[in-house]
C-alpha cells in the first residue's frame, strides 16, 4: 500500500471513530463519563475499564476465523473515552 493510501485511510477511519462516539455520546446521554450509578459505585474510568476488558474477551474468543470489526471500533472509542477520562480536569 501507499503511503499516500494509507494517510487517507488512517484520516478516514479516525473521522469514522470520531463520529460513532459522537453519536453514541448523544444518544446515551454522555454516560460513559458520567454514569447514572444505580448499581455500581465504581467510578467513570473504572467502568470504562471493565468494558475494555469485555471487549477484549470478546475479541479473544472470536478469533481469525470470526473477525468483527463493530467489536475493535468499540474498543477502540472505550480507549479513547479511558484517556479523556484519566485527563485530570484544569
Amino acid at each position: 500500500m501507499h503511503p499516500d493510501q494509507t494517510a487517507l485511510m488512517i484520516d478516514a477511519t479516525c473521522d469514522e471513530i470520531k463520529q460513532m462516539l459522537l453519536r453514541k455520546n448523544a444518544d446515551y446521554g454522555n454516560s460513559a463519563l458520567s454514569p447514572l450509578r444505580i448499581f455500581s459505585q465504581a467510578d467513570p474510568v473504572e467502568q470504562i475499564r471493565v468494558r475494555i476488558d469485555d471487549k477484549l474477551s470478546r475479541i479473544g474468543s472470536e478469533g481469525k476465523k470470526h473477525f468483527e470489526e463493530d467489536t475493535v471500533r468499540d474498543l477502540i472509542g472505550y480507549l479513547i473515552l479511558l484517556l479523556i477520562a484519566a485527563i485530570p480536569d484544569p
